[in-house]
């Protein structure tokens, strides 16, 4: 009895209430940013990555990319693109300089091949044929309309054509050089990269690489077969590529300084 009238009288226990548990806020993986460096606004992409350790600049045609850890703070993003500003703002310069104008497609205009100028020659045609090299002349023949998109068109399909026995023809003077196999060589028309090569042996050269001189198409070749040997880009890699081409330092400084296009 008595402890039935104890428990009548007491208190009631306590209802212990949980806070409501924050939501993660997950800053997006791309970003479009602006900061100002060395006196002058640079807009620049922001990248994130939960496999990064560490914050990493890259300059090419499209900009200023900057990417870095997952949850990485503001204040060590700000501290290094401080640090860094000097040498962003000169590598922007310098891409700006390196741009070339854009191609004028009409007659008399110039085209690059191997390193040479190639005046373009241009005429209507009743036929479709390939455009022609001839004593530093490329004949292109049109049907219908001369426009800029057709004798560009007719261009970009010599180069292809160029291109394809070009590369088919260094990779098959490089390999055995380098004791390695390839399964197939493809163009690529990538904007930031002037080849690549798969572990299952498939290399992809870039077709600007047609219009610059061979000594740059057979550097990128013997670096991309050298992956063949070694998927990464330690001494041993470079010694591969040293075995082929004692100049690719020179080389790839050379090819380092052309924009893609």
């Amino acid at each position: 009895m008595l402890k039935t009238l104890r428990n009548l009288l007491s208190p009631p226990a306590k209802t212990r209430v949980k806070a409501p548990r924050k939501a993660n806020v997950v800053a997006p993986a791309v970003e479009q940013r602006a900061a100002v460096l060395a006196g002058q606004e640079i807009n620049y992409t922001l990248k994130r990555s939960s496999r990064r350790r560490s914050i990493g600049l890259r300059i090419d045609d499209r900009g200023l990319t900057v990417s870095m850890p997952l949850r990485a703070s503001e204040t060590w993003l700000h501290s290094v693109l401080q640090d860094r500003a000097n040498w962003v703002v000169e590598k922007l310069v310098g891409w700006q300089t390196r741009k070339q104008p854009p191609q004028c497609w009409a007659d008399g205009e110039c085209i690059d091949y191997l390193g040479e100028p190639l005046t373009l020659r241009v005429a209507q045609a009743a036929a479709t044929v390939l455009p022609v090299e001839h004593e530093g002349e490329l004949r292109v023949a049109v049907r219908g309309g001369i426009t800029p998109e057709k004798i560009a068109k007719r261009v970009t399909d010599w180069y292809r054509h160029q291109a394809m026995v070009l590369f088919s023809e260094r990779v098959a003077h490089f390999a055995p050089l380098l004791n390695v196999t390839v399964t197939e060589v493809k163009i690529s028309v990538a904007k930031t990269r002037w080849g690549s090569c798969t572990a299952r042996g498939t290399v992809r050269l870039n077709l600007q690489l047609v219009k610059l001189p061979q000594r740059l198409t057979d550097y990128v070749v013997v670096h991309e077969l050298a992956h063949r040997r070694e998927m990464n880009h330690s001494p041993a890699f470079w010694r591969v590529v040293a075995s082929a081409c004692p100049d690719y330092l020179i080389l790839r400084r050379e090819l380092k300084s052309l924009p893609l296009s």
